[in-house]
């Protein structure tokens, strides 16, 4: 098993150097749950090297309280050195650790091209892609009642259409490897009447794109109380090829490899006997 979704900062907490302690502690914790290698995917939204690209991205938008409250997260997160964040994962694979070094990437429409122009100046081995964010709501802060409260004005519909439409213009962009949490748009437990035209968009765009799906643990902690993604559509990845990897999605030592257990029995029961692996942003598939 690999766990490839790893965070070393809690969501709202700022952010600490990077040490190899924290990586290795992260491996030991790991290998006690059955995982023998994993990934450290840090939000690259928490760098400061995606404010010198991205600072002020969300002005595109009209103004208004919510795009107020996206364009102040966004600003007081970006604060960490990306340098030294890839400097202490290259120590720690010189070190024998069973890390892999990646981000996770969010969409921004109109400016891709410069997030992977920066992007590919780092080695990488993986690179998560995710979609947090529809315009400038933050659809996945589930504590947060005014960005709750938007989904009433939204509507479940419109917010599922509009994140398949990210996910899958984000699939091709050639910027990622994995989408990570695929139907994330499901964490406050909102869903269409009928999901499988979203189900069916979202394992097309990875198949075209050629990238491989996230199964994560991560939505048994939030309100949905389902893994990612829904067992229809992983069925549909299954069913068009699309690579898989697993992962937590944790943000803290103690969820890391959550119900890693449990996931290799989901896929067992599916007849899964691979995952893919990444170095140097290069696939390759490993026994469950």
């Amino acid at each position: 098993m690999i766990d490839y979704h790893l965070h070393l900062w809690s969501h709202g907490s700022k952010d600490k150097p990077v040490v190899l302690e924290q990586l290795a502690a992260y491996c030991e914790h790991a290998a006690a749950q059955g995982v023998s290698e994993i990934a450290v995917t840090e939000h690259f939204y928490r760098f400061s090297q995606a404010r010198s690209i991205l600072s002020g991205y969300f002005r595109r938008y009209p103004e208004s309280p919510m795009r107020d409250l996206m364009e102040q997260y966004w600003e007081q997160n970006a604060t960490a050195d990306l340098d030294q964040y890839v400097a202490v994962a290259l120590e720690a694979k010189a070190a024998g650790l069973p890390v892999v070094m990646g981000l996770e990437v969010d969409y921004y429409p109109e400016a891709m091209h410069r997030v992977q122009a920066m992007l590919l100046g780092y080695p990488f081995d993986v690179l998560l892609g995710s979609v947090h964010w529809i315009e400038t709501w933050p659809f996945d802060h589930i504590d947060d009642p005014v960005v709750m409260a938007e989904w009433e004005r939204v509507g479940v519909e419109p917010a599922w259409a509009a994140y398949t439409r990210a996910l899958e213009e984000l699939a091709a962009t050639d910027t990622v490897d994995v989408l990570a949490h695929p139907d994330l748009v499901k964490v406050a437990g909102h869903r269409p009447e009928v999901p499988q035209e979203y189900f069916d968009r979202m394992a097309e765009a990875a198949a075209a794109a050629g990238v491989a799906a996230e199964v994560s643990s991560a939505g048994m902690r939030k309100p949905v109380r389902e893994f990612y993604p829904a067992p229809e559509l992983l069925r549909r990845f299954l069913e068009l090829g699309v690579p898989l990897t697993t992962a937590s999605d944790a943000h803290g030592l103690g969820d890391v490899a959550d119900r890693a257990p449990e996931i290799k029995e989901l896929l067992v029961a599916h007849g899964v006997t691979t995952l893919r692996r990444f170095e140097g942003r290069v696939g390759a598939e490993v026994a469950l």
